[in-house]
Formats: C-alpha cells, structure tokens, sequence
C-alpha cells in the first residue's frame, strides 16, 4: 500500500459537472480533506485540460451540456487515457448505473451523496490508479530490460525460466557449462533480478517464458 499523503501529494481529482453549486461544494469537500482538485463544466473543458500522467480520479456527471459523462467516459477509453471515474447523478437509473460500471466506473453515487462516502470512494479509486501506474512503470521498466539482452541470452533466460537446468541448457544449445552459467549470471545482472522466482515473474511480464528455442 502507498502511503496516503504521499499519494496526496500526487494526485489531481477532477470534478466534472455543469452545476456551479456542485463543483464548488465537492471541490470544498475535497480540499479540506487534503486532495488538489480541479472543475470542469463540461466534458471538452476537461479534455483540453486533462494531462493522464499525472495519479488521480474523476468525478463526472453524468448528465453534462454536450457529451455527455458516458461519452466523455468512451472519449477516455478511445484514446487510453486511463483514470478511476467515480459517476455522480441526480438523474441516475439501473441501466445507466449498469452500463458505466461495466465501461470500467469505480462507483455511481446519486446525489445528495455523503460527504464520509465520496472521500472514501475518492481515496480508493487513487489508490487503484497509483497501483496500476506503479504496475505499468514496472512492466516498461522489464520490456526495456529485456531488450537488452542478447538474441543468446533470451535463449537462456527462456529455458532457465522454464525450470531446466544450467547442464540440459548447455546441451541444447551445445554450449559449454561454464558459458551458459555466464549467459545465465549476465541475464540476472541485465533484467535486475534478486532470484529465480523474480526473474520467472519477469518472464511472465515480457513473455520470454514462452520461449522454447532449447530443446
């Protein structure tokens, strides 16, 4: 778990709602809270805006002038702007409620909600986003790893990983021992890996444990 006022620090919630009243009682909520909050009145105000490296959660509307929060939330999903949308509606039904939560939304709330409820779901959602982009920095930082391997050395990462040992290695590739306990040490060195286990779930990131050029 990521320690709650660094992830503070961090984030940006979005509100996005065309009621004035609205965004300035939720951001005042949020702010007394500790979050940095920005509003919006309307999807495209948010769009022009919105800089998806940064942690955070959006707050929508669902019914908005123009796009409407479902549109804005496919809009999002078409361009891989990945963020928690918690959707907020005076409006709301089963079939909307559905349909957003299946489109990936972390909650529907209608209002009035609770203040104590919104912050918790708030929090939640960072702290899924944080999680997920310390996930996806690690998956780059292996594929970047990979690739500085050897067309040799994925050979042996591919069968270590697969459970063969340093002698069935040697002889399927007919290398010496000692050369593949090289190629072996230089893979662990390259990908940053503490043991076999690490190096397995590394494998399984970047796919070399699919690898099957030994035999």
């Amino acid at each position: 778990m990521f320690e709650q006022a660094q992830i503070r620090r961090q984030a940006m919630v979005y509100v996005v709602d065309d009621d004035e009243a609205v965004r300035r009682a939720v951001s005042l909520v949020l702010e007394i809270d500790g979050w940095s909050c920005t509003t919006f009145a309307d999807a495209q105000s948010f769009l022009d805006d919105f800089g998806p490296t940064q942690p955070g959660c959006l707050i929508l509307d669902v019914r908005l002038p123009g796009p409407s929060g479902l549109d804005l939330q496919a809009t999002l999903e078409q361009k891989h702007w990945s963020i928690p949308i918690i959707f907020i509606t005076g409006h709301g039904d089963v079939p909307m409620s559905v349909r957003a939560i299946k489109a990936g939304a972390v909650d529907f709330l209608e209002k009035p909600f609770r203040n104590d409820l919104l912050l918790d779901r708030v929090e939640e959602a960072v702290q899924v986003d944080v999680e997920q982009r310390a996930q996806q920095a690690r998956k780059r930082s292996i594929a970047l790893a990979y690739e500085t391997l050897t067309p040799r050395e994925r050979e042996v990462m591919g069968a270590v990983v697969q459970g063969r040992s340093n002698k069935q290695i040697a002889a399927a590739l007919l290398l010496s021992h000692r050369t593949v306990e090289i190629h072996r040490a230089r893979v662990m060195e390259k990908m940053g890996a503490s043991s076999l286990p690490d190096l397995v779930a590394m494998a399984m990131v970047c796919g070399a444990h699919e690898l099957n050029q030994a035999h």
